[in-house]
């Protein structure tokens, strides 16, 4: 899957992953390969993705994911 998190300030990550964890406001949620389209609100926490089985963390104050053909884009405040 492609990911991109990024704010109104800069890009936090951009590449693929495997797989990866949001921090929903409903609480926290997988995407994995062939998800569902889906766009949601985030809280604060963690996003957790794996690179070629690294597992790497980003932290984030607020924002939204949207999920559409295997593209991950995650909008938020640092």
């Amino acid at each position: 899957m492609k990911v991109r998190i990024i704010t109104p300030e800069k890009v936090l990550f951009e590449g693929e992953s495997e797989s990866v964890t949001f921090p929903g406001i409903n609480g926290s949620f997988d995407v994995l390969p062939h998800h569902a389209p889906l766009i949601t609100a985030l809280q604060k926490g963690t996003i957790r993705y794996l690179v070629n089985g690294t597992k790497y963390e980003q932290s984030i104050g607020s924002g939204f994911v949207k999920i559409e053909n295997d593209i991950l884009t995650a909008c938020v405040e640092k």
